[in-house]
């Protein structure tokens, strides 16, 4: 993410911008956002030391976690966690650069298009996080739709 904030001049993506590799290669565009184009790329997604950083005393899925999993699913295994895009996700930064979690202002059936500009395996993660309100307050992690076309 730090190199697709150098590329765009911004954190926040919008129609049309291209993501960028660590080497610094487009390898999405976003083609279409029916939301308001909140979406978050400075915040690390979740694993099992942050649930514990947040009071759990068990195991809580999380998306560090759903990655791994993904790719041992493929034979493959992530040297380590990259920094995600987390589509929707709400995370102000306010004018002496603190953040806070808040609750989406995309809707049910919102929908966002990406376009392949190289060949790539991505991993999406219906987020799983329950105890801030980044997901909103007062719902359940639900099921993320996606597709592949070509």
């Amino acid at each position: 993410m730090a190199h697709l904030h150098t590329a765009l001049g911004s954190i926040f993506p919008k129609v049309g911008d291209r993501l960028v590799s660590n080497l610094r290669r487009p390898m999405l565009r976003l083609a279409a956002d029916t939301s308001p184009g909140v979406h978050d790329t400075i915040i690390a997604c979740c694993d099992h030391a942050r649930y514990q950083q947040l009071g759990c005393e068990r195991y809580h899925d999380n998306c560090a976690d759903n990655l791994r999993m993904a790719l041992m699913a493929i034979g493959l295994q992530a040297p380590l966690v990259p920094a995600p895009l987390n589509v929707w996700m709400n995370v102000p930064v306010a004018h002496d650069g603190s953040t806070r979690f808040a609750a989406p202002v995309s809707k049910p059936g919102d929908h966002i298009d990406f376009c392949a500009e190289m060949d790539l395996i991505s991993v999406m993660s219906a987020c799983p996080q329950d105890i801030t309100p980044v997901n909103g307050v007062g719902v359940a992690p639900e099921s993320l739709a996606f597709e592949v076309l070509d």
